[in-house]
C-alpha cells in the first residue's frame, strides 16, 4: 500500500509548481519569514527543511545539491554560512507555521512560514520612539529653524555662481 506518500499538486502544472516552490524557498531563506497560504506553506516546508539539513554540513556535494534548487548564489551562501550553522544542534523542525486567518477575497487560510530561530526587530522598534522624542525637545529652539533656512539659500547661490562660471567657458 502507498498511503500518504504523495504531495499536493496545488492545481498547477509541474513546471509552475517547481518554479513556485524554488522561489518561495529562496524567499524564505532571504527574509527568514514569508506570508502565504497554508497549503503552499506545507509543501514549501518539505523542501526547505531538506535543504537546511544539507546545509548543516558544508561540503562541495551538499552545496551542489542545494544549488540545483536555489539559483541565487547569495542566498545559497547565506544558507551554508548562516542558517545551516545556526540549526546545527536541532534534529529537524527548522520551520514553523503560524496561522493568520482567512484572506478576504477567496477565504484561503493565510499563514506565516518562518524559521524557528527568527527574531522580530524589537530593538529597532525600541530605538525609533527614542529618536522621535529627541527632536521634539530640539524643535522649540529658534536657532535650528534659522540655521536650516540659511543653509538652503547658500546651496542655491553656489549653484547659480557655478552656472555663471560655466557660461563664459562655453
Amino acid at each position: 500500500m502507498n498511503h500518504r506518500n504523495g504531495f499536493n499538486p496545488l492545481s498547477r502544472t509541474t513546471a509552475h509548481r517547481r518554479a513556485m516552490s524554488r522561489n518561495m524557498v529562496t524567499s524564505l531563506f532571504r527574509y527568514e519569514r514569508i506570508t502565504t497560504t497554508k497549503s503552499k506553506a506545507l509543501e514549501v516546508r518539505k523542501s526547505a527543511e531538506k535543504l537546511i539539513t544539507r546545509a548543516k554540513e558544508d561540503t562541495v556535494h551538499n552545496r551542489r545539491e542545494a544549488a540545483k534548487f536555489i539559483q541565487d548564489e547569495k542566498i545559497l551562501n547565506k544558507l551554508f554560512t548562516e542558517i545551516g550553522p545556526r540549526m546545527k544542534e536541532r534534529n529537524g523542525g527548522y520551520t514553523r507555521v503560524l496561522k493568520l486567518g482567512y484572506r478576504q477575497g477567496d477565504a484561503a487560510d493565510v499563514v506565516i512560514l518562518e524559521l524557528v530561530d527568527y527574531k522580530l526587530d524589537a530593538e529597532k522598534s525600541e530605538e525609533k520612539p527614542a529618536k522621535k522624542a529627541e527632536p521634539k525637545a530640539k524643535k522649540p529652539a529658534a536657532k535650528a529653524k534659522d540655521a536650516s533656512s540659511e543653509a538652503k539659500p547658500k546651496k542655491t547661490t553656489k549653484k547659480a555662481s557655478e552656472k555663471k562660471e560655466e557660461a563664459p567657458a562655453n
